[in-house]
């Protein structure tokens, strides 16, 4: 039986990242042929989707392939008929995410893109257009599938869950990543390797580790191994306190775990002009010039410094297990329905999946250590208020997102830092001003 043609639609797509996504199409072309693969963006984006659009076309007939590559402003054509839709999209660009990072700084609050009150703005200017996004989809392609890699990740996924009839899965590269580090840790491939993943988008811990049929948790924090990304400072856990959890934390849980560290790090960064903000803006730079470049026909070894690498691997390996049906495990954003019992049924968690060509199928782990399921339980109602908070534009419901998320330390700093967030975000929150005429 001939294999089904894809149309894909890459919302965002002149992001740095696409052109790994691009290299990950073509070398799963042969299992998963693509039709079409359009390049979306909108109007402050037309620039760098032309850069990057066409580097991917340069990619694809270096190639040799008959994918035929759209570069377009219009998003409900490229989603219409689609099988898929991929969103790597940035509301308010990098000059938004520099706030996101200053702001709480300069408070004396972590500053981060995805976590803390960082996060929380993020997911204000980025539940809106997602949603306005998943109406079109509704419309012009109800059986596509809708694969979010937007950040936060959890907060988007669960807010389409929740809101919306698309059937979409979240996903991240912090997963991806340690499974590479842990068959790299081992000299062995990635086919023999398989972690356990317990929590949400990037509040997760490792809870098993199996190298062949062999569980290397124990070996891995007895030798403190862990493994973090470019845009996290990787500061060495305590031995003591993993023996303890019996658990590898994700990289991001250093932001909970060692606060005062991070932050004087955070504080520092800002003092010169180096936060992660203002870092992945030359990395940006660099390699826009370097996709400028008309001989370049391939992905640039440089595109890891971005911290998000092998994320298009994930998106892809998704891609193309939901096409071919091939029920192997992959660690997703889904919707909990009891898997974690002590979290709602509608939360979106992210844990181990069998992905089926009908969607991924949750594995109940093995076990949840008790000392983690209080701060999971904390940062997912901070969760479900900022969803809340970001369609009604309610400021009493976002004050209680930012002053129950654990690493605001006062009412009266959160307060400051909703009031003064939300002026810097004014453009990209017109629901939160509506009253104001």
């Amino acid at each position: 039986m001939e294999k089904k043609q894809l149309k894909i639609a890459v919302i965002g797509g002149g992001s740095s990242y696409t052109p790994e996504i691009i290299e990950g199409f073509i070398n799963k072309y042969e299992e998963m042929p693509i039709r079409e693969l359009w390049l979306v963006d909108i109007e402050q984006g037309r620039h760098k989707l032309e850069i990057v659009g066409a580097l991917a076309k340069r990619m694809v007939e270096k190639a040799g392939l008959p994918i035929r590559v759209e570069l377009t402003l219009d998003r409900r054509e490229a989603i219409r008929d689609a099988d898929f839709v991929t969103t790597q999209i940035r509301v308010g660009l990098l000059e938004a995410r520099r706030q996101d990072e200053h702001i709480p700084i300069s408070h004396g609050v972590i500053g981060q893109e995805t976590t803390g009150p960082g996060g929380m703005f993020k997911a204000l200017r980025t539940v809106p257009v997602i949603l306005d996004i998943c109406k079109d989809i509704e419309e012009l392609a109800p059986e596509a599938w809708l694969l979010n890699f937007t950040n936060p990740a959890g907060i988007v996924t669960e807010a389409v869950q929740k809101y919306t009839k698309v059937k979409t899965v979240g996903l991240c590269n912090s997963p991806i990543n340690f499974q590479k580090f842990l068959a790299k840790e081992y000299g062995v491939t990635e086919q023999e390797v398989l972690a356990e993943f317990v929590g949400i988008n990037h509040l997760h811990w490792v809870t098993a580790a199996y190298v062949h049929k062999e569980n290397k948790l124990p070996e891995m924090i007895a030798g403190r191994k862990s493994y973090s990304a470019a845009n996290v400072t990787a500061l060495d856990w305590d031995g003591d306190f993993l023996h303890a959890l019996g658990a590898i934390p994700t990289y991001y849980l250093r932001y909970f775990y060692m606060t005062d560290k991070m932050y004087a790090d955070m504080a520092a960064s800002l003092e010169k002009n180096e936060t992660r903000a203002d870092v992945v803006s030359q990395v940006e730079a660099e390699l826009f010039e370097l996709y400028s470049n008309v001989d370049l026909s391939e992905k640039p070894k440089q595109l890891e410094k971005r911290g998000g690498a092998f994320y298009s691997e994930a998106a892809v390996n998704l891609i193309y297990s939901l096409y071919t049906d091939r029920r192997d495990i992959q660690t997703l954003n889904v919707r909990n329905s009891g898997i974690l019992n002590f979290l709602p049924e509608d939360a979106s968690i992210e844990v181990n999946c069998v992905v089926t060509a009908q969607g991924p199928i949750p594995l109940p782990p093995q076990r949840v250590p008790e000392a983690i399921k209080g701060l999971l339980h904390a940062v997912k109602t901070y969760e479900s208020l900022t969803i809340e908070a970001a369609i009604s534009g309610d400021r009493d419901i976002a004050l209680q997102a930012m002053v129950h998320h654990p690493l605001v330390p006062s009412i009266a700093v959160g307060k400051q830092l909703l009031h003064e967030m939300l002026e810097a975000n004014k453009a990209y929150l017109p629901r939160f001003f509506a009253e104001q005429g």
